[in-house]
C-alpha cells in the first residue's frame, strides 16, 4: 500500500508530513516507556522482520497481491509507540534506498501504514484481551482480529487522504469500493502473519511480548477453605534470560526470507497498485526521486542475474533496516535508563 508521489497532491502531502512528524515526536516519547530490557533488545530485529515479510507478496484475488504492513505485528510484540517507529523506520529504508513509496508522499505512508495500523490494531487487540480468557490461545486469537482490522482501516485512511487530495478526477466511492474490499481479503493474509508470529514468540518467550504481560494468573492456594493468591515468586533477573537466541533466529528468518524467499513471492501488483491502475487514480504518478538508486525496485544495479540481485538487495535492506532501528531503539533505551538515573540522583539529594 505504498503511496507514489503524484497521487496525494502538495497541500495534502504535506498535512500528511506535519501529522506524521507530530506521532513520531510522540511515539519517540512514549518508546522511552516502553522499551525495556525485554523489547529494547528486539525492536529493531521487529523492524527488520516487517521489511523482509513486506517483500514477500501474497496473491489475494485475480491479478492482484498483498504484502504485510505490520503495525499490528509490532505493537503486540514491542508496543503501540514502539510499534508506530517500527514500521516507520521500513517505511524510511524503503523509500531512500528502495525507491518504494514516494518521498513526498512519506508523511501520507507514515499515517497510513504505520500510524493508522499500529493505533487500530492495538486498540483492537486490548479490547479483545479483556474480554477473553487470559491465556496463550486469546494473545494468538486477539492479534488475529487486530491485524484483519487494521488493514482495511488504512485502506479507509488512504480513501479519506484522496478525497481530500487526489489529483485525478475518479468517484470516491468506487475508489473506497474498490480499495476497502480487496484490502478485507488482504487482511485476512496479514492476520494469518501476524497471529503465527506472535503465536510463535509467545509460545517459547512470553515474557518478551508487550501484548502478553500479565498474561498468567496468580496461583491460587487454599487457606482455610479459602482460595488466596499465592505469594509471587522472585522474578528472575533479566539478564539470566538471554535474548541472543530468538535475536538470531528472528534475524537469519529475516534474511532467509529477504534474500531466498522474496524470489517466489507473487509478482501481481498489490491492492493499491491494482486499483490505482484499474480506476486511473495512478494518471499523475510522478517518478520516484530515488529511481536512481543502486537498490531502487528491490534489485541490485548492474547485477543480470534477477534471483541474485533480488536476493542480494533483500539482504542489505534487513541489515540497514535492523541497524538503523536498533540505532534509535539503543539511543531511547539509554535515555531512559539516564532519566531515570538523573531522577533518583535528584531525589536521594533532595532528601
Amino acid at each position: 500500500m505504498h503511496v507514489p508521489d503524484g497521487f496525494i497532491n502538495a497541500p495534502v502531502s504535506a498535512a500528511a508530513g506535519v501529522v506524521a512528524a507530530g506521532a513520531v515526536a510522540v511515539s519517540l516519547r512514549g518508546a522511552r516507556r516502553e522499551l525495556d530490557e525485554r523489547t529494547a533488545p528486539l525492536a529493531g530485529l521487529v523492524a527488520a522482520f516487517i521489511f523482509a515479510v513486506q517483500m514477500l507478496n501474497f496473491p489475494v484475488a485475480a491479478g492482484t497481491s498483498g504484502h504485510l504492513l505490520g503495525g499490528a505485528l509490532a505493537a503486540i510484540l514491542v508496543g503501540p509507540y514502539t510499534g508506530v517507529l517500527c514500521v516507520s523506520v521500513v517505511l524510511l529504508m524503503q523509500g531512500v534506498l528502495f525507491a518504494d513509496g514516494g518521498l513526498t508522499a512519506l508523511g501520507v505512508n507514515i499515517t497510513d501504514m504505520a500510524i493508522t495500523t499500529t493505533v487500530v490494531a492495538y486498540l483492537v487487540f486490548r479490547g479483545l484481551v479483556k474480554v477473553l480468557p487470559r491465556s496463550r490461545r486469546s494473545i494468538t486469537v486477539a492479534s488475529f482480529a487486530a491485524a484483519v482490522l487494521s488493514v482495511p482501516a488504512a485502506a479507509l485512511v488512504f480513501t479519506l487522504f484522496y478525497a481530500v487530495g487526489g489529483t485525478t478526477d475518479v468517484s470516491i466511492g468506487k475508489v473506497a469500493t474498490a480499495m476497502i474490499g480487496v484490502h478485507v481479503l488482504i487482511g485476512i493474509g496479514e492476520a494469518v502473519i501476524t497471529a503465527l508470529t506472535v503465536g510463535a514468540v509467545v509460545a517459547v518467550r512470553p515474557d518478551l511480548v508487550y501484548g502478553a504481560r500479565g498474561l498468567h494468573r496468580p496461583l491460587k492456594l487454599k487457606v482455610g477453605g479459602k482460595l488466596v493468591d499465592a505469594p509471587a515468586a522472585a522474578p528472575a533477573p533479566v539478564a539470566a534470560r538471554s535474548h541472543r537466541k530468538l535475536w538470531i533466529t528472528g534475524l537469519v528468518t529475516s534474511l532467509v526470507l529477504a534474500g531466498f524467499v522474496s524470489f517466489y513471492a507473487s509478482a501481481n501488483p498489490d491492492g493499491l497498485e491494482k486499483v490505482a491502475h484499474d480506476k486511473g487514480i495512478d494518471s499523475k504518478t510522478k517518478e520516484h526521486a530515488a529511481a536512481d538508486s543502486p537498490l531502487a525496485d528491490y534489485g541490485v544495479k548492474d547485477i543480470t542475474d534477477a534471483r541474485l540481485s533480488g536476493g542480494l538487495a533483500g539482504v542489505i535492506g534487513v541489515g540497514v533496516t535492523v541497524v538503523a532501528g536498533s540505532g534509535i531503539f539503543w539511543a531511547l533505551r539509554r535515555r531512559r535508563t539516564s532519566d531515570a538515573a538523573s531522577t533518583e540522583l535528584t531525589a536521594t539529594e533532595s532528601v
